[in-house]
């Protein structure tokens, strides 16, 4: 008996130490590796048509996703990342000759910002009794941000060979997911401690939750940044573009969404003295752009998710802080496997043992009840 737990001991420590080494080796390839998965699961309806359509030869179809993914999807982005990079290089160049002298005195010179500085002359003349030169701080605020950003943006410049890099081991991992995933989903499948019932629909959680994040909340983020950047564009906002695409990101978020971008815009038009233009603006982005995920939204994600906002909110948000990019759809995803396990726990523990504390009573009643 106790050589028989020896043994036991000896695999499972061995097993553990290997799967802890096999964890070390993927960790640099880990973010590439789920974009793959995310892409397979996106893909994967294409691919078994081409299956089908190519008498289940598994290799070309799996060559014709990875090929159309190239040429559709990832080219585009480079050069639309290289465009948007050079966006906001320009931008803080221009933010920053706006914090010198110069670039002060003719801000000061606009009639708007002279009533800001009136007022707040009003409000903060407290300030020069503690010797505080806000000037002089707000300034400083913009340049260290303004630095941040332009080392960022130089830093992707720099490091694009990696992002190609990550590409190429992404798609060549998705390609093996394609081809051989099915296999693959069925070794994960009997390695489980769970019945088929609950495997499914652990499994079937996993691709709801990747599809309604994709489909309820990229797909209309991107639908949302393109009319925003479209009207911003038309109504003549510098650098129309880069913040078409800062109001995708920010469309994404559950609460607030694309008006955190798109009010600033028009109030800075109107700032300006735009005022038509401004408030033909904000009447577009409220009342177009902002209701564009109240109509798509159900019918894009529906009740696949099933995630409260407050939830989906911590979930897009503490995924892009722990994950980056890749977080907005793993957060998510993390919190829908969490709600599919509660619920396995509560069918099958919280339920069962209910049952089992109910059922002697109920036989007891009924003996009773025939004496």
């Amino acid at each position: 008996m106790n050589r028989q737990w020896l043994g036991t001991a000896f695999f499972f420590a061995l097993l553990l130490l290997i799967l802890y080494f096999a964890f070390l080796i993927l960790t640099p390839f880990l973010k590439a590796i789920a974009w793959a998965v995310i892409l397979a699961i996106l893909v994967y309806p294409v691919y078994a048509w081409l299956l089908k359509l190519l008498r289940w030869r598994a290799t070309p179809a799996a060559l014709i996703v990875i090929v159309a993914i190239t040429l559709l999807v990832i080219i585009p982005g480079i050069e639309l990342g290289w465009f948007l990079t050079d966006e906001a290089i320009t931008l803080v160049q221009t933010v920053r000759s706006l914090m010198t002298d110069d670039g002060l005195a003719r801000w000061a010179e606009t009639p708007w910002v002279q009533s800001i500085l009136i007022w707040w002359d009003v409000i903060s003349f407290r300030l020069i009794d503690f010797k505080i030169n806000w000037k002089e701080i707000l300034a400083q605020g913009a340049q260290v941000s303004s630095g941040f950003i332009v080392s960022q943006v130089k830093g992707v410049a720099q490091n694009i060979l990696l992002v190609i890099a990550n590409f190429i081991i992404a798609l060549f991992t998705l390609f093996f997911l394609l081809r051989d995933g099915k296999d693959f989903f069925r070794r994960i499948q009997r390695l489980l401690p769970m019945d088929r019932e609950h495997q499914e629909r652990l499994f079937k959680n996993i691709v709801d939750a990747v599809l309604a994040v994709v489909h309820g909340s990229f797909v209309v983020a991107v639908i949302q940044g393109l009319l925003a950047g479209l009207a911003y564009w038309v109504a003549g906002v510098p650098f129309a573009a880069l913040w078409g695409v800062v109001t995708a990101f920010f469309a994404l978020l559950p609460v607030g969404g694309s008006t955190l971008v798109s009010i600033p815009v028009c109030l800075y038009l109107l700032f300006q003295g735009e005022m038509l233009r401004g408030f033909l603006l904000m009447g577009w982005c409220l009342g177009v752009v902002g209701t564009v995920d109240n109509v798509l939204k159900p019918l894009l994600i529906g009740n696949r998710l099933g995630l409260p906002v407050l939830l989906l909110f911590f979930g897009i948000l503490g995924g892009i802080a722990l994950f980056g990019a890749l977080g907005i759809v793993l957060g998510p995803v993390v919190f829908a496997l969490l709600r599919a396990l509660l619920d396995l726990y509560s069918e099958e523990y919280v339920e069962g043992e209910r049952q089992r504390l109910t059922y002697p009573a109920s036989l007891a009643d009924e003996q009773r009840s025939k004496e």
